[in-house]
Formats: C-alpha cells, structure tokens, sequence
C-alpha cells in the first residue's frame, strides 16, 4: 500500500477590489498563500481563496511581514481616495451654492411681479448662477490635479516600502527551499 503525505493548511478569504486583485494576489504569494480559488461579488469586489501550508517555516516573520504589506496597501488606497475626496466636497458644496443663486434669480423673475428690474436682477442672478455651475468641473479637476501632484511622492513612497516587504517575504519563502 502506498503511503500519502498529508498536508494540513490554513485557508483565508480576502475581499478586494476588482482592479486590486492582481495586486493582492501577488501580495499573498509572496508570503507562501496559494490561491485557490477567485469569484466576483456584487458591487465589483474579488472574493479571493487562499491556502497556505499549516507548518510553513519562518510563519511568524511571514505573518508579521502579511500585516505590514496589508497596513502599506490600505495607507496606498487612502492616499488614492484622498485625491479626490476633498475635491468632490468642494465641488457638491460650491454646486449646491451655485443651484442656490440660480434659484434665487428664477424666484426673483417669478415673484416680483411687473417690475423690470426685479426682472433684469433676476435674469443677472440666474446667469450668475449658471456661470458658477458651468466653473465648478474645472475647478474639481484643478483641484484633483493639484491633489495628486501632492500625494504621488507619497504613493510612490509606500509602494517601494511595499515591495521591500514582499521581497522580504519572498526571500523567507526561498530560504525555505534552499
């Protein structure tokens, strides 16, 4: 009778992004996970099935290396998200001041009856407003442009502190074989 080796695993499920999962991927195979599986969810997420060897070696300094990599991606997706958020506070802010004055030149046209300056300072006020909303998308893009040259260096900053973590990983997985 032929004898089996048997091999006990840990298993772990991640849930990432669609456009995070080669990325993710590769972060896990550095540290000895094997994907076993990948399946797309509702809302464009990636439910990612690992497994790993239960008697890897070195699986401390591999599991603490596993929590930085994860700690370096998730401060990489909040300096991606940062680029736009405040932004986009700025752009519904302004946009709803400018609907405002938009409005307050239609009621001033509507309300005040018979009276051509009341309607002159409205159509002004309405222009006005259409001006401030037709500025608004450059001013966004401006923005997020400005943004962005600021948080680059950042992002280029953790990932090179990412990589040297997965190669860190990958060496203690090579380490292993040798």
């Amino acid at each position: 009778m032929q004898e089996k080796d048997f091999v006990a695993y840990e298993y772990k499920t991640v849930l990432v992004k669609a456009r995070e999962q080669a990325r993710a991927t590769d972060m896990y195979e550095a540290f000895g996970w094997e994907v076993t599986n990948a399946s797309v969810t509702a809302a464009g997420n990636v439910t990612i099935s690992l497994r790993r060897d239960r008697k890897q070696l070195h699986k401390q300094e591999l599991v603490k290396l596993e929590r930085q990599a994860e700690e370096e991606c998730a401060t990489i997706d909040s300096l991606e998200r940062s680029k736009t958020l405040g932004a986009r506070v700025f752009a519904c802010i302004f946009g709803c001041a400018a609907a405002l004055v938009l409005g307050g030149g239609m009621c001033l046209t509507m309300l005040v009856e018979g009276s051509a300056a009341a309607m002159a300072g409205g159509i002004v006020l309405g222009l006005a407003g259409i001006a401030l909303c037709a500025v608004n998308y450059p001013v966004y893009k401006k923005l997020v442009e400005r943004k962005t040259r600021e948080v680059l260096p950042l992002i280029d900053g953790s990932e090179e502190k990412l990589a040297g973590i997965l190669e860190r990983g990958n060496g203690l997985l090579s380490a292993d074989i040798i």
